[in-house]
C-alpha cells in the first residue's frame, strides 16, 4: 500500500465508522477501487486496524461520560461484586453490551467466514441496498424512543445482539446498534451515543486480534512502511471521525435515517450494476 492509498483508505474509515454505511464496506469498496490486492493478511489487518484511531475519537470527544463513576453509597447487603458494578455500571453495561459480538466475531473468525465476507464485494453491494430499504422505514417503525429511558443491562445485552448482524461487511455495526437502540425505546441521539460508546470495546477488540494474527504470520509484513501506513491510518482516522461523529449526532437526532438509505441503495445499486456488466471496480487494472 502506498502512502497516498493509505490516507484514502482511512479518510473513508474515519467518514464512514459512525455512519450508518458500514465503514469496513467502504473500505473493501475503495481497496477494490484503488487495485488493492485482496485477500493479503496485512490489508486485512489493515482495515480493522486503523478502525482503533477512529473509537479513540470517541474517548476523546465524550470523555467526561466515558470516564465517569458512580461514587454514591451501594445498595444496603452489596457483595464485593455488587458494589463494583454499582460504582463502574457504565464499563458493565459496556462488557454486557460487547460478549454477543466476542462470541459471533471469534466463531466467524476461527471458521475462516470473516476473511471470505472481506472479500467478497458483492457481499458489501447487496447489503448496502438491503440495508438502505430498510433504513427508509424504520424511523417511522421504530422512532419512539423516550428520554426517559435508559441505557441498563438487558437493553445493553440485546443491543449488543443487534451488533452481531455487523460481522457482514455492507450491513453497519452503527446502523446496527443505532437501530437495536431504537427497538429498546431510546430516542435516535441516546441510541446513537451508546453505539459509539459500545464501538470502543467492540473494535479495540478487533484490533488486538488482528495485531495478534499479525505476529503470528511471517515477520516479512512487519516492514518500516508498513508499520509507518498503519500508524498513519490510526491518526488520520481519528481526525476525520472526531470531526464526522460531531456532525452525524446532530444530522440524525434531526432528521434521521432516510438520506443515509438512499445513499446505500445508490452506492450499492451501482456497484451491483457494475458487477452483473462483468466491468471491475479497479479505476487502474
Amino acid at each position: 500500500m502506498t502512502w497516498i492509498e493509505t490516507i484514502i483508505i482511512s479518510i473513508v474509515e474515519g467518514l464512514t465508522e459512525f455512519l450508518p454505511v458500514s465503514s469496513t464496506g467502504h473500505m473493501i469498496i475503495t481497496q477494490n477501487l484503488l487495485g488493492i490486492p485482496q485477500g493479503d493478511p496485512f490489508v486485512h489487518a489493515f482495515t480493522f486496524i486503523i478502525q482503533f484511531g477512529a473509537i479513540l475519537s470517541v474517548v476523546c470527544l465524550y470523555w467526561k461520560r466515558f470516564f465517569q463513576f458512580d461514587n454514591s453509597p451501594a445498595p444496603a447487603g452489596s457483595n464485593v461484586f455488587q458494589k463494583l458494578k454499582h460504582r463502574y455500571y457504565f464499563y458493565w453495561l459496556l462488557i454486557v453490551g460487547v460478549v454477543p459480538a466476542v462470541v459471533v466475531g471469534l466463531a466467524a473468525k476461527k471458521s475462516g467466514l470473516l476473511d471470505w465476507l472481506l472479500d467478497s464485494v458483492e457481499v458489501v453491494a447487496v447489503m448496502l441496498v438491503v440495508g438502505g430499504i430498510f433504513m427508509l422505514y424504520c424511523d417511522k417503525l421504530f422512532n419512539k424512543g423516550s428520554d426517559v429511558n435508559k441505557v441498563n443491562e438487558s437493553r445493553a445485552f440485546r443491543i449488543g445482539l443487534y451488533q452481531c448482524i455487523s460481522v457482514i461487511p455492507g450491513v453497519s455495526r452503527s446502523m446496527a446498534t443505532i437501530v437495536g437502540g431504537m427497538t429498546q425505546g431510546l430516542t435516535r441521539k441516546k441510541a446513537a451515543e451508546f453505539s459509539f460508546f459500545l464501538a470502543v470495546p467492540t473494535m479495540a477488540g478487533a484490533t488486538l486480534l488482528d495485531l495478534l494474527d499479525l505476529l503470528k504470520e511471517e515477520a516479512s509484513w512487519a516492514t518500516a512502511h508498513n508499520i509507518t501506513m498503519l500508524v498513519l491510518g490510526c491518526v488520520v482516522s481519528f481526525v476525520v471521525a472526531l470531526l464526522a461523529m460531531k456532525w452525524f449526532v446532530g444530522f440524525l437526532t434531526k432528521y434521521g435515517f432516510k438520506a443515509f438509505g438512499y445513499y446505500r441503495i445508490i452506492v450499492g445499486g451501482i456497484i451491483i450494476l457494475l458487477l452483473l456488466t462483468g466491468h471491475s471496480l479497479a479505476m487502474v487494472d
